[in-house]
């Protein structure tokens, strides 16, 4: 006896159990057939059409009228069945989608991960979240040869897996610069560069390059249309603009980057963020720049990477524990 024999049977029971006694019972029993049927990819047309049998066949005295009322439903269920199989079709590839989506992302983690440096004298602290699957944000850091810690932040105008793709293809350039290491602008050119030629012209990148020098204490640092760092100085207890000008990566080959220098006095911190941190948006709008700074005060007295933490989870319920951006936040902060 093949499924469809077993069905009718299966049916027929149910249908004159149900007809005789109408009760929860019957009804559930009913259910569980629905969901045998659905796994076997019966249509919702063939279990009217056999409804419809089954009931000529068990009282033949039903009236005709009751008996032409199942050819509307049939076809009422022929158009529902269509739109049903096509609804199973889409979520069978959403959930395929999801799966690759959720690989990409892995893979893109294990690419783009970097080692945040341990250096006496200075605390560091970096969180990146992604606001879907795929990381728009990326952040690398580099200790050389001369004991310089490098830092880039970076945000490309796009998301999904095209940046993610732009992102591994800037850290695989930056991963192939010299060892001795240029400066941030020379680096900026250079990557600049590499975008012009590889990257979607519809596609800009927005990257903030720092190197800290911990034998002289000074920051040097360029920008490529990024979002201006935060100062902090201990001393007056003051927070001042990082600012620096630059060309997004990708306008324009021959563009030159200005490079800033910066002493960083002990207990001073150096605070890099993408615009997913400064255009936090709430019920009201973007956060000001004063809740973010309150924020960073609140939580001074604490290490580098607790500072982040705290902030991101202060943004985050802001934000109703949905980001609406890639968020990216980075503390370099000096040793008293």
């Amino acid at each position: 006896m093949d499924f469809r024999e077993m069905m009718e049977s299966k049916y027929r029971e149910l249908l004159e159990n149900y007809i005789k006694e109408q009760s929860e019972q019957a009804l559930y029993a009913g259910q569980k057939f629905s969901r045998k049927t659905i796994e076997q990819k019966i249509s919702p047309e063939e279990i009217v059409s056999l409804h419809k049998s089954l009931l000529i066949e068990m009282y033949p005295d039903v009236p005709e009228k009751v008996i032409n009322s199942f050819d509307i439903l049939l076809e009422v269920m022929i158009g529902y069945g269509l739109a049903y199989r096509e609804h199973q079709s889409l979520r069978h590839k959403q959930e395929e989608l999801r799966s690759e989506m959720e690989i990409a992302a892995n893979v893109q983690q294990t690419l783009l991960g970097t080692k945040v440096p341990v250096i006496n004298g200075l605390d560091i602290g970096a969180i990146s979240v992604p606001a879907k699957h795929m990381n728009g944000d990326y952040y690398h850091f580099v200790h050389d040869e001369n004991n310089c810690i490098s830092v880039a932040i970076a945000d490309v105008i796009g998301k999904g897996i095209p940046a993610a793709l732009c992102m591994s293809m800037i850290k695989y350039s930056m991963d192939s610069l010299p060892e001795n290491r240029m400066g941030p602008s020379s680096i900026l050119e250079n990557l600049n560069r590499v975008v012009e030629q590889n990257v979607d012209p519809s596609m800009f990148i927005t990257m903030f390059y720092g190197m800290y020098d911990p034998a002289t204490n000074i920051l040097s640092y360029a920008s490529a249309g990024h979002e201006p760092g935060i100062y902090y100085n201990a001393g007056k207890k003051e927070f001042t603009e990082l600012s620096a000008r630059g060309l997004l990566l990708g306008v324009e080959k021959r563009t030159k980057y200005k490079e800033y220098k910066k002493e960083i006095l002990p207990g001073d911190m150096v605070i890099l963020m993408s615009d997913g941190v400064t255009e936090c948006r709430t019920d009201e709008g973007f956060i000001e720049r004063e809740t973010l700074l309150g924020y960073i005060n609140k939580y001074i007295h604490l290490s580098a990477q607790e500072i982040v933490n705290r902030i991101f989870k202060e943004l985050e319920k802001l934000q109703h524990f949905q980001l609406r951006d890639d968020f990216t936040l980075i503390i370099l902060k000096r040793d008293v």
